[in-house]
């Protein structure tokens, strides 16, 4: 039979290998190590080391062969093993996401970045989740460059925040385009397990523009559809709402720069009723109206998925909507204040010319 390769102590490594075997504080595993070093340097065989200490002979076998190949050295740490990747840490995740693009396409999917980082789909999914990182959406925005933003601006929240006394102040602006869409073939309700179904293509049978002024105090709409949206047609709405308002308050009436709201007639128009004045949101900046709130609102719970065959038929479910909206109207509640979004725009101009400079070089 094959004998086992003799081990043979200095006084150092014996003295070495004792203190280990009696420790109580080191690792099991190192422990046990010292002990099969030991008991081999007393010429016991490997099976009986295997025996005494309760292990598999292999185990014996490959610690006494590595003693005897570098020392207690060799028996103090294990060796490399293979097993889970080194696993990708979330700021690396987050920083590919961010600052770069893969090749062949304009953003990042859970499975491009995961082949690209050798991670799995599954925790890019959840940096991306505990980031609020969704590099499939995105969203529209501009900057205004009007040179009066400011002033227009503290203007409008002004009126939002601090109203004036014995005053309305309504938010106005036209809907054009609304299409009285029919669709080409009936859908199907909606049932358990199955959502409601409509075609994907549709008829055109005309369309109209919805006129609205949104009371900021109370939430109720004055509204008017009308075929165009020149400044006849706003004029005519001018006068719905100089009929449909106490004629003791005065009325300001913010707005969009289209130039309808600007035409000469209505400004004569203007300058025979005082009580009317007029405030108008910076350049690219309707989402100072509150009345685009109110647009939202009609279109998704009233216009999106309706079926029409015709415009009076477009025209009755805007007007029985709005009826049914005044019956108990909400208020929008602005909250933010003027300082705040100015600064976003200013750290948003800042962002853009940093990006316009970078163009450039």
């Amino acid at each position: 039979m094959k004998q086992a390769a003799a081990i043979a102590l200095t006084d150092e490594q014996r003295t070495e290998l004792k203190r280990r075997a009696r420790s109580q504080r080191m690792d099991a595993r190192a422990v046990r190590r010292a002990r099969i070093v030991l008991l081999a340097a007393e010429g016991v065989g490997n099976h009986e080391i295997a025996r005494r200490l309760q292990i598999s002979r292999n185990q014996a076998i490959e610690w006494r062969k590595r003693f005897a190949q570098g020392g207690i050295a060799a028996i103090s740490g294990d060796l490399p093993r293979s097993g889970r990747k080194r696993r990708i840490d979330a700021a690396q995740i987050v920083l590919a996401t961010t600052q770069t693009l893969p090749e062949g396409a304009t953003h990042w999917s859970t499975r491009t970045l995961a082949a690209k980082l050798g991670v799995s789909d599954t925790t890019v999914l959840k940096v991306w989740r505990a980031n609020g990182l969704k590099p499939h959406l995105v969203e529209t925005f501009k900057v205004s460059r009007d040179p009066k933003f400011i002033e227009k601006l503290e203007d409008i929240v002004g009126l939002y925040l601090a109203p004036p006394e014995h005053a309305l102040v309504l938010c106005c602006d036209e809907k054009s385009q609304v299409q009285a869409l029919d669709r080409t073939q009936p859908g199907l309700p909606m049932k358990k397990g199955r959502a409601a179904t409509m075609t994907h293509d549709y008829k055109r049978n005309g369309t109209t523009t919805l006129f609205a002024a949104l009371n900021v105090l109370n939430g109720q709409i004055i509204a008017q559809c009308q075929q165009r949206h020149r400044h006849i047609e706003w004029l005519q709405f001018l006068r719905k709402i100089d009929r449909e308002t106490p004629k003791d308050k005065d009325l300001h009436l913010i707005c969009d720069n289209y130039a309808t709201h600007k035409h000469p007639k209505v400004q004569a128009w203007l300058g025979k009723h005082p009580r009317f004045q007029m405030h108008f949101t910076p350049t690219s900046a309707s989402w100072l109206n509150m009345v685009e709130r109110f647009f939202r609102d009609i279109s998704e719970n009233q216009l999106r998925r309706g079926v029409f065959t015709s415009v009076p038929e477009l025209v009755a479910a805007i007007d029985n909507y709005i009826a049914h909206h005044n019956i108990n109207p909400k208020p929008f509640v602005w909250t933010a204040k003027a300082n705040d979004i100015l600064q976003k725009v200013i750290r948003a101009n800042r962002r853009l010319g940093s990006k316009n400079n970078e163009a450039l070089h």
